[in-house]
């Protein structure tokens, strides 16, 4: 048993140093080879526009506009990374030539009984693809309450 253990044991090593010895070799080799590395390259404002412009094959130059939703998803986590409160809905959604102009609802004051609680309505304003250019409380009004106000902030 003592003998089978140890021819195992050989073989391993022998197997183990023979790969090693492979490694050393191949990385030898490649040392000596020339690498063709090239240092990358920085971004700027015009790559990052063809970057998106182009799909898999490069034929269509024109940037691919987002759509509703995700612009709903993108001003909803923005607005809540900014001012720290979720939006609980959107109440207005409008797309003009300056991008998307959106009014939503938030809670910014969480009162008991709920129909207490303190909302606002922030006018959100989005450029063409969907990233965050401003924001402004437009009104805060109590949950239970209606108001005489049209929805949309006008």
């Amino acid at each position: 048993m003592s003998n089978t253990r140890n021819t195992e044991e050989s073989q391993d090593l022998q197997e183990s140093q023979d790969s090693r010895e492979s490694r050393d070799s191949q990385e030898t080799r490649s040392s000596r080879t020339p690498r063709t590395r090239t240092a990358p390259r920085r971004r700027t404002e015009t790559d990052s526009d063809t970057e998106h412009d182009s799909d898999t094959t490069g034929s269509t130059p024109a940037r691919k506009k987002p759509k509703p939703m995700e612009v709903l998803r993108q001003a909803r986590a923005q607005l809540a990374e900014l001012t720290g409160m979720e939006a609980e809905s959107v109440s207005s959604f409008e797309q003009t030539s300056e991008g998307w102009v959106l009014e939503v609802e938030v809670l910014e004051l969480e009162r008991v009984p709920d129909t207490m609680s303190l909302m606002a309505s922030y006018q959100v304003e989005l450029d063409p693809d969907g990233d965050l250019t401003g924001y402004r409380r437009v009104r805060r009004y109590e949950r239970g309450r209606a108001d005489g106000r049209r929805s949309g902030g006008h």
